[in-house]
């Protein structure tokens, strides 16, 4: 296993309309996301989505996965964003790296080839077993739903 400030390796692989593209990369010393950018010029109309091509394919190694996330000026801006957010990318994955994006937004949102879509972050996977009871401990929240703990002024909590 890797420490923490030891980079991972994760190979990936250009395709032919990734030619001439930047890998993915931090744009900060601080960033826990890397920037992935669009292989392909496309526009999202309001309440579209769109499955953008990065131009990449990736190997990444067992135990990890990457979380594909949403670029925090996009949505805010643009109300551009991905719907299913994290997406996964499990490392038996070969096929073409694509970002779905959604457009919230009220007007077309243009993305041309090269701009920044979405982030990356590179994440360790437990796997997990079942262990079927017939009764579960207890606790002080119990069978508490949505909105149960508060916090929210219109929901009178």
């Amino acid at each position: 296993m890797h420490s923490p400030s030891e980079p991972v390796p994760v190979m990936v692989k250009r395709l032919p309309h990734g030619e001439g593209l930047a890998l993915p990369g931090y744009a900060t010393d601080g960033a826990a996301g890397m920037d992935v950018v669009s292989a392909q010029d496309v526009t999202i109309a309001p309440g579209g989505r769109q499955a953008v091509e990065t131009g990449l394919a990736l190997a990444i190694p067992p135990g990890f996965e990457i979380q594909v996330r949403p670029r925090s000026g996009l949505a805010l801006k643009h109300g551009v964003t991905v719907p299913n957010t994290p997406g996964t990318i499990d490392s038996d994955y070969r096929g073409e790296l694509k970002v779905i994006l959604i457009n919230h937004g009220a007007a077309a949102f243009e993305i041309r080839r090269g701009d920044r879509i979405a982030q990356l972050v590179l994440a360790p996977v437990t796997r997990a077993s079942w262990l079927e009871v017939t009764e579960l401990d207890e606790t002080a929240r119990g069978e508490g739903g949505f909105g149960s703990t508060g916090g929210v002024v219109s929901l009178g909590n």
